[in-house]
């Protein structure tokens, strides 16, 4: 004889109908930079870009996700065949305890021999350093953009914002030249 169930069986779900989907944070999935440095392309000419990873400890790329990253005193350095980052500051994870992270540590940059080689090479020309650009994630890895920079002097920020202003002007005018067509 057959064994009765106590439990009741519920049929399943139509295939065709599935859960909603929440979507991904955007800093996450890489569609927005995680930190991003206003004042590099201000106070520097930017000459040539480089991508590395950086080693982090616990709690950090959880911050970088809740946007708590800032590149604004940060610099690279190369020592002794290693690339380092110094003084980007990555606030306190809002759900840490206290083995939470140290904010301004010095961090590794993750590159290949032959590229730090270059880097160095290319920084011991004087007034020449690495500036960190931006930060973000690339296939769940943080991400940092490294500009090799030569500093600006104050001449030439006032050239730069003279040449940007003359930019919006042209621009102005060919918009209100177009409108003024076709009326």
């Amino acid at each position: 004889m057959a064994r009765q169930t106590s439990h009741v069986i519920v049929a399943k779900d139509a295939p065709g109908q599935a859960k909603p989907v929440r979507p991904r944070d955007p800093v996450a999935s890489g569609e927005r930079d995680a930190a991003f440095n206003r004042q590099a392309g201000h106070n520097y000419f930017l000459l040539e870009k480089f991508e590395a990873g950086i080693a982090l400890r616990g709690t950090e790329v959880k911050s970088i996700r809740e946007g708590k990253a800032n590149l604004k005193d940060a610099y690279g350095l190369v020592k002794d065949g290693e690339a380092f980052l110094l003084n980007m500051h990555i606030g306190p994870y809002s759900h840490g305890n206290l083995a939470n992270h140290d904010e301004t540590r010095t961090r590794k940059l993750l590159m290949h021999r032959e590229e730090v080689r270059k880097l160095l090479q290319k920084t011991q020309v004087k007034g020449h350093t690495l500036i960190p650009v931006r930060l973000y994630f690339r296939h769940g890895r943080v991400k940092c953009e490294l500009a090799l920079a030569k500093g600006k002097q104050d001449w030439d920020k006032r050239e730069t914002e003279r040449r940007r202003e003359a930019d919006r002007e042209a621009s102005a005018a060919i918009k209100a030249n177009k409108h003024r067509n076709r009326s």
